[in-house]
C-alpha cells in the first residue's frame, strides 16, 4: 500500500533505518503478521525470538519483499519499499539477506558467489569486485577457500561465504533468517562469532534465531514474537532477567531449562 505515514511515524522513519508501520500479512485465513510496528536504528542489532510459527521469519522476509504484505508500510532509510520493478531491485540491493540454507550457486566457486552480484547488479569492475571479495572472505575467516565450490565446504564455511556475499553489496542492513539452524552444533559458533564481530563493527542487523547466547551477547534489543504479534521488546539483560509477559516467561522457562 502507498498511504502516507502519520506525522510522528514519518519522523521516526527519517531517524531509523528500517521502519515497519501497521504491517499485516495473511496466508489464507491465517493472520501471520498482525499490525506489526517495529523500528531499527542505524547500527542497532535487533534479535527476533519466539516459538516456531510466531511470524519471525515472515517478518524478516517482508523487509526486502521476499514476502508481500497485505497492508501497512515498510520503509528503508526513509524510502517506502515498492512492490515491484527497478526501484524494488535498487532498494533490495541495500538490504542484505543471509538464509537458513545458504542459497549459494553450486556451480560457481566461492569467489564467484561473492562477486556475481556486485558485478551484475552494481556494475562494479570485476577486478575490483574480486579484490573486495577476497578481503571479505578473509574477514569471515575463509580466504583460503576462494577457489573451492560450495559442496567442498562445511556448512559453517558455506554460511560464512553467504555472509561475505551479503557484505559485498555494501548493504545498509543485513537480515539473518535462522542462519545457524541448518548447521551441526560444532559449526554454529564459527558463524555466530562472525555475526558478533559484525555487530561490534556497527552493522545494522535484524536476526531471527534460536541462539539465546548470541541474543544475550550481541543484541542491542530483543524482540519477542508470538502468534503473529510483537508481545514485548527490551534490552537482553532486562528481557532475559525480567520478562514482562506470561507468554515470554513461559517461552524462556521451556528453552532455558534444557
Amino acid at each position: 500500500m502507498t498511504k502516507n505515514l502519520p506525522a510522528g511515524r514519518q519522523q521516526e522513519a527519517n531517524t531509523h533505518l528500517v521502519v515497519l508501520d501497521k504491517v499485516n500479512k495473511h496466508y489464507g485465513r491465517l493472520h501471520v503478521l498482525q499490525d506489526i510496528d517495529l523500528a531499527v536504528s542505524r547500527g542497532e542489532v535487533v534479535v527476533l525470538i519466539g516459538p516456531s510459527g510466531s511470524g519471525k521469519s515472515t517478518l524478516c522476509r517482508t523487509i526486502n519483499r521476499l514476502e508481500t504484505i497485505d497492508s501497512g508500510i515498510i520503509m528503508i532509510d526513509g524510502t517506502p519499499m515498492p512492490s515491484e520493478g527497478r526501484q524494488l531491485a535498487r532498494l533490495r540491493a541495500e538490504v542484505g539477506m543471509v538464509f537458513q540454507g545458504f542459497n549459494l550457486f553450486a556451480h560457481k566457486t566461492v569467489l564467484e558467489n561473492v562477486t556475481i552480484a556486485p558485478v551484475k547488479v552494481l556494475k562494479q569492475d570485476r577486478k575490483a569486485a574480486e579484490q573486495r571479495a577476497r578481503e571479505l572472505l578473509d574477514r569471515v575467516g575463509i580466504a583460503s577457500q576462494a577457489d573451492k565450490y560450495p559442496a567442498q565446504l562445511s556448512g559453517g564455511q558455506q554460511q560464512r561465504v553467504a555472509i561475505a556475499r551479503a557484505l559485498a553489496m555494501d548493504p545498509k542492513v543485513i537480515l539473518f533468517d535462522e542462519p545457524t539452524s541448518a548447521l551441526d552444533p560444532e559449526m554454529v559458533n564459527e558463524v555466530l562469532d562472525v555475526m558478533t564481530s559484525l555487530a561490534r563493527d556497527g552493522m545494522t542487523m535484524l536476526v531471527v534465531t534460536h541462539e539465546m547466547g548470541f541474543a544475550r551477547r550481541a543484541a542491542d534489543r530483543v524482540v519477542f514474537m508470538a502468534d503473529g504479534q510483537i508481545v514485548e521488546q527490551n534490552s537482553p539483560d532486562a528481557f532475559f532477567s525480567h520478562p514482562r509477559s506470561e507468554r515470554a516467561k513461559s517461552f524462556l522457562d521451556k528453552i532455558l531449562t534444557h
